[in-house]
């Protein structure tokens, strides 16, 4: 005999919202495993039942261990109902430990659905919901928020955050960088609570509002729109245009830009991909300084850059060259090319045309 582990999916805010089964499940459950137990036994109080079954906690601390003892009171046939303190476990939560070892076990795992701070401000947002991604709570820590932002630039579906009041102002600072100020974007703080509070606009609106000198209290969920969806670059081939850099910026000793096509006396043979990349690099470097924008000169980090996802052209080196060096962390070509054609919308047959496109032409043989 086994018993099943019931998902409670709690208010979020105003305990009218709950669903009568909640009420139900909690008066009757064998085992209560809750993420906060004073909160459990406010809920229960609100909803006018008595939970008479064992209370233990389940928070993020304890949750590997509970899943284990859990797991054992399914095994004996008890009914645990697992209940955070909003919304519904393991979304952002604790909770995907537990139901993991339950279903693992062979246990019976069901659900008691509930309000969503997620589906509500994306609903409220007024947002293409058509397609959407959740992507919960930034990093805590500057820079990986910062990787974390880049990775999603190209992003064209609507994207909804999770953020805490003492990180809201950094996490929009990083968000207006990574995606422009005039992004539209909805705040919603403190959803379905007696200071509910929805702030519409784009992100450089929602930081003026979050700076204004106001106390910031509450738990926020921020939706965002997300990147126009653009067509594919075209990729460039044949002898690279001319690049001119500012009087004032200066290149590392191992950047030569190419001479202008026709000189008499260069060699116009087709640049190696990793020369042509580094070209290209200090192209982008000399737009960033014209620009009064910091620019990485390393391959791979083009911080200053326009994303390449909304690039109108590419050059076939350049996207050989981003071959070579995933290929060169240990990625197989093929995953390599997948990745490229990702960031810059094409498919992996450009890349791979793009690569014989850039392969150094073979000298001619003697005597032809």
């Amino acid at each position: 005999m086994s018993g099943t582990l019931v998902l409670c999916g709690a208010p979020i805010g105003d305990v009218r919202d709950a669903s009568p089964r909640l009420g139900e499940i909690l008066a009757t459950a064998d085992v209560i495993a809750a993420e906060d137990t004073r909160r459990v036994l406010r809920l229960a109080a609100g909803l006018g039942v008595t939970i008479t079954g064992r209370i233990v906690s389940c928070y993020d601390a304890v949750e590997g261990a509970r899943a284990a003892q859990l797991t054992e009171h399914l095994r004996r046939g008890d009914t645990v109902a697992l209940v955070t303190d909003a919304g519904m476990p393991a979304v952002s939560d604790p909770g995907f430990r537990v139901v993991a070892a339950a279903a693992a076990a062979g246990m019976t795992v069901t659900v008691v659905p509930g309000p969503s701070a997620v589906t509500a401000a994306l609903a409220v947002s007024g947002l293409p919901s058509d397609r959407w991604t959740f992507e919960g709570f930034l990093p805590r820590r500057g820079a990986d928020r910062r990787t974390r932002l880049r990775e999603l630039r190209t992003e064209s579906r609507t994207m909804v955050f999770l953020d805490s009041p003492h990180r809201l102002e950094a996490g929009l600072r990083d968000l207006a960088a990574a995606f422009g100020p005039q992004r539209a974007a909805v705040l919603c703080r403190e959803l379905t609570k007696t200071h509910q509070e929805i702030v519409r606009g784009d992100l450089a609106h929602l930081l003026t509002w979050a700076t204004d000198g106001r106390v910031i209290r509450g738990e926020f969920t921020l939706v965002l729109a997300g990147a126009p969806r653009r067509p594919p670059p075209t990729i460039l081939t044949g002898p690279p245009a001319d690049v001119t850099l500012p009087a004032d910026v200066t290149l590392p000793a191992d950047v030569t830009l190419p001479a202008p096509a026709g000189t008499a006396g260069t060699d116009t043979a087709t640049p190696t991909a990793d020369s042509a990349a580094r070209t290209y690099i200090a192209a982008g470097a000399a737009i960033a300084a014209m620009a009064g924008v910091e620019a990485d000169l390393e391959a791979g980090d083009l911080e200053g850059e326009t994303p390449p996802g909304q690039v109108e052209t590419v050059r076939a080196e350049v996207l050989a060259a981003d071959v070579e060096r995933r290929a060169a962390t240990g990625m197989s070509r093929k995953e390599a090319r997948r990745a490229v054609a990702a960031d810059y919308g094409l498919s992996r047959n450009d890349v791979y045309a793009a690569e014989i496109a850039a392969r150094p032409a073979r000298p001619a043989r003697p005597g032809r």
